[in-house]
């Protein structure tokens, strides 16, 4: 079995060791030794690391990620929460793609003031509808 130290770990998750030595004390990751006193992990470790990556990328908490993780420390990833999270990111990925078209226009609109422009007055209403909603 390969042990990996934890400053190799941190060159080749890009993880900063702090970071790495929090998400052992918080059962995230475990490291399985001590070779004086840095801290030693399993190869194991890269891969839960990615997965955390991908985690708190798709806006879960350390919390969440953690139940993600069976007692070994293997994936156990809950699809219906993944899909969950995927819809709430097309209707977030939905929002923004609106937003960054307002403004597109907004940049290039030709009217005098963006408030004579009848898209953007437009604009304006739908996205007052949405905050309402």
């Amino acid at each position: 079995m390969d042990v990996l130290d934890i400053g190799e770990v941190s060159e080749r998750s890009g993880v900063p060791a702090s970071t790495l030595r929090y998400y052992d004390e918080i059962g995230l990751i475990s490291s399985i030794g001590r070779h004086g006193l840095r801290r030693q992990f399993g190869p194991d470790v890269l891969m839960q690391l990615a997965l955390i990556a991908l985690g708190k990328s798709a806006g879960f908490s350390l919390d969440e990620i953690g139940g993600m993780f069976g007692r070994t420390g293997a994936p156990e990833l809950p699809r219906p929460v993944l899909r969950d999270r995927a819809d709430a990111l097309d209707a977030q990925i939905k929002s923004l793609a609106a937003l960054r078209d307002m403004m597109r226009h907004v940049a290039e609109c030709p009217a005098p003031t963006h408030l004579e422009c009848p898209k953007f007055q437009r604009l304006l209403r739908i996205a007052v509808r949405r905050r309402a909603a």
